[in-house]
């Protein structure tokens, strides 16, 4: 059975995805707790994923997904992985990697510093080899790179994806999962010198086939409204010319909400009590959404007040609750699941009756929560 871990890390992300074929898949790393704090309760990532590697019979991950280069989403990449750019980041219990996946703004950027300078030249060395990689969107920039490494674009075709594709390694048939690539746009970087990490970011819809049932699961990664806006308006003028099934690139059981629940992922304005999310946003949660929807929020706990300014935002905790009740679905918190004082990671398996929740105490079996009824 196919299932999802979201660890709790503060506002950060790390999901582990468990497929049915016993691939494991992680979407970001982002390894935040201080050891040294025992006050601290984000979770021993290292640990944790070291126990499921052993657990799955597995000793390196088939994909690992950078979504972007930012601290929260990769603190800790160069401790623990093992890399083929540099024999300081190799043996030692490290744990390989079959394939990255990036975003090409993860390749293009320059000056950068500690792990996120670590992934581009992981990524880079990838790349001019030929292997082990993927690269998402294919900016001129990227063709200029590879053309200043001696290597045509054409050459290297088979591991760039578009948006607006799927990702040809993973299959329905072959191994109960797809990838669809919403974003980055290549046209946004053709457009612009400056990288913006967050908008430029690597965002996936995965499908999961179980049964009779596909449950469709979003990563947001840390886009702002207007490129989600830019992903529903794109989609549905495909769906005009290609027929509706392409709509279902849209709908979702499952969301990895954006920015560890800012407002910015809605709107431009926070909002008095609740963020009012732009139509196009609106029509994402509200028409696109499926009955029993799961929204989770990689965050700290929602705050009762505004004296932070940075997320999670009350305001736009609360639209998302209201799409919950609504659907009459649940929404989740990374760092108050199952409560604020003791987190443990949110576990999301996917079955023929699409996602349910599962709560994994610490030395307890681990109990199922009962979906939420279905419309219908």
């Amino acid at each position: 059975m196919p299932k999802l871990t979201f660890y709790p890390l503060g506002n950060a992300d790390c999901c582990l995805i468990q497929t049915r074929d016993n691939r494991a898949i992680l979407i970001d790393y982002a390894d935040m707790r201080n050891p040294d704090d025992p006050a601290d309760k984000r979770a021993d990532l290292p640990a944790l994923l070291r126990q499921a590697l052993k657990d799955m019979g597995k000793d390196a991950f088939d994909v690992v997904a950078i979504t972007h280069v930012d601290k929260d989403h990769v603190c800790g990449f160069a401790d623990f992985f093992h890399l083929e750019w540099a024999n300081r980041y190799q043996g030692n219990g490290r744990i390989k990697i079959r394939e990255l996946w990036v975003p090409a703004a993860a390749i293009l950027e320059s000056n950068l510093e500690d792990d996120a300078r670590v992934v581009r030249q992981e990524a880079r060395r990838r790349l001019i080899d030929g292997r082990g990689i993927r690269v998402f969107s294919r900016p001129e920039a990227l063709k200029d790179w590879l053309a200043g490494e001696g290597i045509k674009v054409d050459q290297r075709r088979s591991l760039i994806s578009d948006a607006g594709t799927l990702v040809p390694t993973l299959t329905l048939a072959a191994n109960g999962v797809e990838f669809f690539v919403h974003a980055p746009f290549g046209t946004r970087l053709n457009e612009t010198e400056v990288i913006d990490r967050n908008n430029d970011a690597l965002v996936l819809q995965a499908t999961f086939l179980e049964g009779t049932e596909n449950t469709r699961v979003f990563f947001g990664a840390d886009i702002n409204y207007d490129v989600l806006v830019k992903i529903v308006e794109k989609t549905e003028a495909k769906a005009a010319g290609h027929g509706p099934s392409r709509l279902d690139r849209l709908r979702n059981d499952v969301v990895g909400i954006s920015h560890h629940c800012s407002y910015n992922a809605l709107s431009d304005s926070k909002g008095t009590n609740k963020t009012a999310p732009q139509e196009a946003v609106l029509r994402f949660f509200e028409a696109y959404g499926q009955d029993g929807i799961v929204l989770v929020s990689t965050s700290k706990p929602i705050p009762v007040n505004d004296d932070d300014v940075q997320p999670p935002h009350r305001q736009a905790a609360a639209y998302y609750k209201a799409v919950a009740a609504a659907k009459r679905g649940q929404f989740r918190v990374t760092m108050e699941h199952p409560k604020e004082s003791a987190p443990k990671p949110l576990v999301v398996e996917i079955t023929a009756q699409k996602a349910k929740v599962a709560s994994v105490p610490a030395g307890a079996t681990a109990i199922i929560s009962a979906p939420a009824p279905r419309a219908g």
